[in-house]
């Protein structure tokens, strides 16, 4: 066997199991969501790229093989002139990585189109039934129920129920817009839409099981945590609470929802002791030494 597999199939095993089984039970994930969505991300990443590498280091020669795990070490992508010169036995090796690879771009690129077709009618709805109010900058829907919700994309609409500004006092009203606001400039339906397809292609593994839970939880903690910025804990806990049974399109992110109780308690209660971002580099770092001697076994065979 090609022993330039090693580190490949060691990624796979680190960003496909090992690494979300540490992040989902870790309690800084939480503290820290932001930097949990960047771990899931690189995991993401750096699986679908190791999971490329897989089938093109099973046909590639020791030496050809030997020189795409360098370039993988060095993070150096091949230059136009080397692909132009590539052989028949690389050029199909390259053919079979981009096969790889296009399963989850295509799944992507269908969940985000799926989405932006459902935000579009949608928005026409509004268009027809609600009314823009220029204090808000939100589009206000004539219903006795509370809900705050937006629309990502172009457009990018805020919608407040007239229930929610009946019942919501300003600051309440002020800190979910700031939610609402926060999840568009965060293009958050980016990594919702990535997650999405990413569980479609690769349904059993469990990067792809538990970072389906995780990061729509995280992205509304991340929300959370940039409307703080511009308002009290108090506003957005109880404003939390006010719009827990509200309701928004699938596509749409709510300031309310399921999440509501788990994620009023976290505003509310006090972070335990000992820093969540550090905690969190050490477990991923703790982890990705598990691949140092696969890379060494790697290194030390000549060719």
């Amino acid at each position: 066997m090609n022993h330039h597999l090693l580190v490949p199939l060691g990624v796979v095993a680190l960003t496909g199991f090992l690494v979300p089984w540490l992040v989902v039970r870790a309690r800084w994930a939480q503290q820290a969501p932001r930097l949990a969505l960047a771990v899931w991300a690189a995991c993401g990443a750096l699986f679908a790229a190791a999971i490329a590498l897989v089938p093109a280091q099973l046909v590639l020669p020791i030496e050809s093989s030997h020189r795409l795990a360098d370039m993988m070490y060095a993070l150096r992508p091949p230059t136009v002139g080397q692909l132009l010169h590539l052989d028949g036995r690389e050029r199909f090796a390259f053919a079979l990585s981009l096969a790889v690879l296009s399963l989850p771009a295509a799944a992507f690129v269908h969940r985000l189109a799926r989405a932006r077709r459902m935000r579009v009618r949608h928005a026409g709805v509004l268009r027809l039934v609600g009314r823009y109010d220029p204090a808000l900058r939100a589009t206000v829907l004539d219903d006795d129920r509370p809900a705050v919700y937006c629309l990502p994309g172009r457009s990018r609409p805020i919608v407040v129920s007239s229930g929610a500004v009946d019942t919501l006092t300003p600051a309440q009203l002020a800190a979910a817009l700031a939610h609402e606001r926060a999840h568009i400039s965060g293009r958050h339906h980016l990594l919702v839409a990535a997650t999405e397809a990413f569980a479609t292609v690769f349904a059993r593994l469990p990067l792809a099981r538990h970072g389906g839970a995780a990061v729509p939880l995280l992205l509304e903690m991340a929300a959370d945590d940039r409307a703080l910025r511009r308002c009290t804990r108090d506003a957005l806990a109880t404003a939390l609470y006010a719009l827990a049974t509200g309701r928004a399109p699938r596509s749409a992110f709510a300031a309310g929802g399921p999440s509501a109780a788990l994620r009023m308690r976290r505003i509310l209660t006090p972070h335990s002791a000992g820093h969540p971002v550090l905690r969190g580099l050490l477990t991923v770092g703790a982890a990705g030494l598990a691949i140092t001697p696969l890379i060494v076994a790697c290194c030390s065979f000549p060719g």
